[in-house]
């Protein structure tokens, strides 16, 4: 059950990403571009997003715990620190430049596009420096 709960909640969520356009890299590269093409409508998808997630997390933490699980998996880190900073922007720098970021790139797979096609090797190459490269910092301090 918990598996087709997950699928469902991603198919909604990458339907959204395609019917809001955000699956669309030109989309996300006019709202980067305030001095040329700006379309600011990625800002209301943004507001959208924000407005839902914090009345749904008012509504769902007010449960006594989830409905597919034990107990909620909340951030417990609530610290700014370098990684945190560091991973925004090389995360930021990929979206601006790329123009997609990992869920809509998921969404703009089964169009393999040219731009896709680049991206989607780099963004795997990218999650994983991401989960190896702390370990490599970590083991040569």
């Amino acid at each position: 059950m918990k598996t087709f709960a997950g699928f469902i909640c991603g198919l909604i969520f990458g339907v959204g990403l395609v019917i809001s356009g955000m699956s669309n890299p030109a989309k996300v590269l006019n709202f980067l571009d305030i001095a040329g093409t700006w379309d600011p409508s990625l800002a209301f998808v943004m507001g959208g997003a924000v407005l839902v997630t914090f009345f749904g997390y008012r509504v769902v933490l007010n449960r006594a715990s989830p409905m597919m699980s034990g107990v909620f998996h909340l951030p417990q880190n609530k610290d700014i620190d370098g990684q945190l900073l560091t991973g925004a922007a090389v995360f930021g720098v990929g979206w601006g430049l790329g123009g997609l970021c990992p869920g809509p790139a998921f969404t703009a797979l089964p169009l393999m596009s040219t731009g896709i096609i680049a991206f989607f090797p780099a963004l795997l190459i990218g999650m994983w420096a991401g989960r190896m490269v702390p370990g490599i910092l970590a083991a040569r301090a």
